[in-house]
């Protein structure tokens, strides 16, 4: 079939998703503040875009594979146990990106860990996932050269300290030719034994 045929049927719209985890209201309220004052002083109006999370996996799929997908998710995070997230001052990445670090960094390999046997799943025309590596909150990315180099002046000796429990994770999704990602599931995190989750399937 010549490509411009192709009728985009819902089920059949290519998605970007992503699993995050989110603090809760008053450490999310109070990351917002901080990217707001980043935004004003180096003139980034970037960096009020988007909700405070720490990303654990970004992928595409067809939006037809959802449910599989849901399914899947939901038996790994019943699997997981709640866990406490530090969040302790701020990192970069050179050149382009400000964030808030985080020191919990067992706790998140365990979940990218759990997810890992998933990725079959989200593979799509041969794009693997992205596994986070490196857990962290974003304050500012896509900065110019001029803005990273005068916010990491003043963002390398600025302190931040901030926790929550991670109770569950949420799956993200914005459709091709959509700016903005959508709350679509929230998994909960029972510290269930793996048999009970595999159980849930059926």
């Amino acid at each position: 079939m010549i490509k411009d045929e192709v009728i985009p049927l819902p089920g059949y719209r290519m998605c970007e998703y992503m699993l995050v985890l989110q603090p809760h209201e008053d450490l999310k309220n109070r990351i917002l503040q901080v990217k707001k004052e980043f935004a004003t002083k180096f003139e980034a109006p970037q960096a009020e875009r988007g909700k405070p999370n720490i990303p654990l996996v970004r992928f595409k799929q067809l939006q037809l594979l959802e449910p599989r997908l849901v399914n899947r998710f939901k038996m790994i995070a019943m699997a997981i146990p709640p866990f406490k997230v530090e969040l302790r001052n701020f990192g970069s990445f050179p050149a382009h990106s400000i964030y808030i670090d985080v020191e919990s960094k067992a706790a998140l390999e365990m979940v990218g860990k759990s997810l890992r046997p998933a990725q079959q799943l989200m593979k799509a025309n041969d794009q693997k996932p992205h596994f986070y590596e490196h857990a962290h909150i974003t304050v500012a990315r896509n900065l110019l050269p001029w803005q990273f180099e005068k916010s990491w002046l003043e963002y390398s000796h600025k302190q931040f300290t901030g926790r929550f429990i991670a109770k569950d994770m949420l799956l993200l999704r914005k459709p091709e030719g959509m700016l903005n990602f959508q709350v679509i599931h929230r998994f909960e995190f029972l510290n269930m034994p793996v048999l009970t989750t595999q159980g849930a399937l059926f």
